[in-house]
Parts: C-alpha cells; structure tokens; sequence
C-alpha cells in the first residue's frame, strides 16, 4: 500500500468517525477565551440556535444560570490546567426550554503546555435527569403536600456543613382532634386541609430552615441559628396566628387547634454526630407535644429532662408488656363491695395488677393507657374476663357465692366488634353465667360508642350487667341515664375521700338520681366511719374501700365472704 493510499484510508477513519461523533454527540470547540469556533449539527438540533447564531459567541449564550459560579470557576480551572473535564449541565435553549447534557471537555495544548483550545463533546440526558428526579420526589417528599420528609433532613444537614456549630430547634406540630374531621366531613376534604397547612406553613418557612411532613397530621418546622426560647416562640406564635385562620373546603368553615412540642439543642457540624443529634431533638420534641396533648391542646410545650425521663420510662414499660402476658406477670386482685343495709358481700370488683420481675409493681394508672396505645389492652381484657369466670366458678364450687364480679372495661374494648362474641364464648367455656359478670364503664367511653344504646342492649340481652364507674367526674349530659340499659351508678371516690359540704350536695343529689331511676348505687373510697355513716343516711345501697379491705387475692376474698356473710 503506497503512502496516498495509506492516507486516503486514514482521511476515511478520520470522516468516519466524524459521522459517528456527529450523530452521536453534541459537539462544540471554543478558543481559549471561550468564544465558540465549531459546533456541529447536532448541537444546533439541540440548543435550537443556528449555526451563524453560535460561531463567534461565547459559550455561556446556552447558560441556563442552574449552576454556580463556583461551578464553572472549578470547571475553568481544571480544562485551564491542562487537564480533561467531565461533568453533568444543564444548558438552556433558545426557545427557553433546558435540557441537560453529560459533558466530558477536552483542552489541546500549544507547545508550551498551554491550551489554545477546547473541544467539548456531550451526550444528552435529559430524560435520564427527569427520570432521577420523579425517583428523588418519591424519595424525599411527600406526595400529598409535596413537602420535604424525613429523607431530606441529611441533605438538609449537609448543607450546613459550612458552619461549625449553632443551635437548632425542632417544632413538631399535630393538629388537634384531625380524626374528627376526616369522620366527619370526609378523607377528601381532610386531604385539602392538609394541602392547605402545608401552604400556609411553607409561607412562613424561611430558606435556612426546614419544613416537612413527618405523616398523618403532624409536620415538623426545623429552625436554624435560634439564639433564646423567645425566637422560637415568635415562630410558634405565627403558625399559631397562620393555622388559626378558617379553613374553607366545599363550601365548609373549618378551624383548626394545634398543639406543637418544642426541643432546642446545640448542633457542632463535620463530626458526624448531627444527625443523631438532630434525631434526639425531633424525639425530645415530641415528648413535649405529648404534654401539650395532656393539656387537651391547643398550646405549646418546651422540652424539659423530666419529660424525657417519663419518655424513657414509657418506652421501656411498652416493650416489657409486650411480653408480660405470656410469662403471666399479671395477676387479678380483688375489693370487696360491701351492702350498707346488711353488711354482707355483695360482690367485688376484679382489678389487674402487674408485678414485672424486676420493675416491681407497676401503678394500673402508669400501664393501662399504654395497653390502649399499643392494642394489647384487648388481648389482656380478654385474658380477665377468662380469669374472673374461672375464679367465679372456683368460687361458687367452694359455697362461696358471690352474685357479681366488676371488670372494667376500655373503650377500645368496647368498640372491638369481637368483644361480645368473645365474653359469650369464655363464658360458655366457664360454665359461668352472664349475670355474674359487672361490665364498669366511664362516662366517656358511652360517649366514644358510635351508637350506645345498641351496643349496651346487646351485652344486657345476654344478661350481662352495666355499670357507670366514675360517676360524676364526666361531661356528658344526664339523658343518656333514662336511655340507655345501666345496672349501677357507682360514685367516684374523689367526692368520698373529702365529703365537704359541696361535695356531699353532689353525693346525696347523685344518690337521689339513681335511686328515682332504679338504680343501684355504690360509693367508691370509703375509708371512715364518718364516711359510712354519712352514705348509709343517704340510704346509698353498696359501698367499697380500705375501711372494709384493700384489693387482696382470691384466697383472702374468700376468707372476708365467710367472716362478713358468716358462713360455715
């Protein structure tokens, strides 16, 4: 092959892979200015400016101003050194449209080393790009308000890497009694008021702080640089103001209440300790919302050690009931209910008790409502009716007959459609009728029924027994009385425990109640003979407390039945 042969073939490779690149690639050569020299078709295609448009321009005409200048003072200094630079654009077109491209630029060096020139060569990816991002909007926010969530508190972390420490404050937010609102006007409309908060809270969110929806009805505000409490309470007090405004969806007003849980701790960036850090405030902050729902809402609450200390408790109380029915460390003790005419046992109520191997005893006050809030409260209800059937039955083969247990009963419970097949069946087990069995419920827990006189006729068909416990400390009207199938109004033991003069007007005008209505009656917590004379001149029917026996265990019941009902 003759030298014009071999460079005919070499122009050929040459014009080939010139084809190739241009059909394949956005090319472009600049000087060392900038000022572009050459592009090819498919970077006219692409940016949508024409040949004569480009040449003689400097690069940044397809400039789309996504980048920093820091970005492309890195990128010069690179290509300006001599060295090859690659990297993802975004660039913008001459109708306004951006796309972005992945750029790999080339400098060509004179003999002195220096570049003269650059050639750029990109391949589109725009589809790719967009394809990332509906992968980091399902990633890092929230599809219903198209807030940030809980993924974007890293990146959030990352970029204040810059400082070297400052204090942060989370504020989580709930919105008080959300439930009631998707009950009542619908899942839809609850939807559009959560949109709207979103909104409203993005509003007043400033680009150094941080805005997500950590689920359901609550949102998290993380504010940075916070100096006092005081800068953070100018912003509880216009989210208060933002969310206190009506809400108006579909031609209702709504308003809304909400409590928020503050927490404030220091942040010492580029140890890689922030983000446990920051977990440790959301948690602190929540413990503090919690408090704020004690006090029925609609307030704020700062994080304080001592409700982390309840937290930890409560977390550690969770996980050990979690097992605590299975290695039976529940027991059931029982109170005598005594009549005030005879003074014989009428009955006596089933109270659940704890005893954890090493926690000790554990206050009904401290584990029941964690019960409730894990849904083991209805496994443990059951367990107690089973026990107290068994012991009824024990009880009864032994002579001693005892006409009524009382159990009290959740509202969970009580909502569970299972719950009465459930008593039938233990029963049935048991041998034991359901006349024996007192069902002790609160005044609100008639209120959280969805239809109470249905449910209650239900359970009294069966010819179990209804009970009001509590009577008097509740909020709901007195018409349910005549209503509703209850068996006994039993008087709570805050109005025994003091008997002052308003507090014996409320007793005698509770007994004259029950009494006008056929109901029976029971004082709780009496403990003097003053306390006993007093009810027993009201003509109240039963009564129990430690002036007759504390809470004991069966064997002890049974010998308090024969000492009181002087049986043989």
């Amino acid at each position: 092959m003759n030298q014009n042969e071999q460079i005919n073939r070499l122009l050929q490779k040459l014009t080939d892979i010139e084809f190739a690149l241009n059909e394949s690639s956005i090319v472009a050569i600049t000087n060392k200015q900038g000022i572009i020299t050459f592009v090819n078709d498919k970077f006219c295609e692409t940016s949508k400016y024409t040949e004569e448009e480009l040449i003689g321009s400097y690069h940044n005409i397809i400039n789309s101003g996504y980048h920093s200048n820091q970005f492309f003072k890195k990128m010069w200094k690179t290509i300006g050194n001599g060295q090859v630079w690659k990297g993802e654009i975004k660039n913008k077109a001459k109708d306004g449209t951006y796309y972005w491209v992945d750029t790999t630029i080339v400098p060509f060096l004179n003999e002195d080393g220096k570049p003269y020139q650059y050639i750029a060569i990109r391949h589109e990816i725009t589809k790719l790009k967009e394809y990332e991002e509906r992968i980091r909007k399902i990633a890092y926010y929230d599809p219903l308000t198209s807030l940030a969530n809980r993924n974007m508190i890293s990146e959030w972390l990352e970029s204040k890497r810059k400082q070297e420490q400052e204090q942060i404050a989370a504020l989580v937010i709930d919105i008080d009694r959300f439930k009631s609102i998707n009950d009542n006007f619908s899942h839809d409309i609850g939807d559009v008021i959560l949109k709207q908060v979103a909104k409203r809270l993005s509003s007043i969110v400033v680009n150094d702080d941080l805005l997500i929806r950590e689920g359901a009805d609550k949102f998290i505000v993380f504010l940075s640089d916070v100096q006092t409490q005081d800068d953070v309470l100018q912003m509880v007090n216009t989210i208060k103001k933002q969310l206190g405004v009506p809400f108006h969806v579909n031609h209702h007003r709504i308003i809304l209440t909400i409590s928020i849980g503050i927490s404030m701790n220091d942040i010492v960036y580029d140890t890689r300790t922030e983000f446990e850090v920051l977990n440790q405030t959301i948690q602190q902050a929540d413990n503090a919302l919690y408090h704020a729902k004690l006090q029925f809402g609609n307030t704020h609450c700062f994080n304080t050690q001592a409700q982390n200390v309840e937290m930890e408790r409560y977390i550690q109380l969770e996980i050990e009931l979690r097992s605590a029915l299975a290695e039976k460390q529940f027991q059931i003790l029982y109170q005598p209910i005594i009549s005030l005419d005879t003074g014989e046992i009428t009955g006596v109520e089933a109270l659940l008790r704890w005893h954890h191997p090493r926690l000790g005893m554990v206050s009904p006050d401290e584990f029941i409502p964690i019960l409730e809030e894990i849904g083991l409260i209805i496994p443990v209800g059951n367990w107690i009716i089973h026990t107290v059937s068994e012991q009824i039955k024990t009880w009864h083969e032994k002579g001693i007959n005892i006409p009524k247990v009382a159990v009290n009963v959740s509202p969970i419970q009580f909502q569970d459609i299972h719950f009465l097949n459930n008593i039938q069946n233990i029963l049935e087990t048991n041998g034991v009728a359901a006349k024996h069995i007192d069902l002790e419920i609160t005044e609100g827990t008639i209120l959280n029924i969805a239809q109470p006189k249905e449910t209650l006729e239900e359970f009294r068909d069966i010819g179990l027994r209804i009970s009001i416990d509590d009577f008097g400390t509740g909020y709901s009207s007195l018409s349910y009385l005549k209503k509703l199938p209850i068996n006994t109004l039993k008087i709570d033991r805050s109005f025994i425990s003091e008997l002052g003069k308003q507090d014996e007007m409320i007793v005698q005008t509770i007994v004259n109640l029950g009494q006008n209505l056929d109901f029976e009656i029971i004082a709780e917590g009496i403990e003097t003979k003053e306390q006993l004379a007093y009810l027993q001149s009201l003509d109240c029917h039963e009564g129990q407390g430690y002036y007759w026996s504390k809470p004991v265990t069966p064997a002890e019941i049974e010998r308090i039945y024969q000492e009181y009902n002087m049986v043989n």
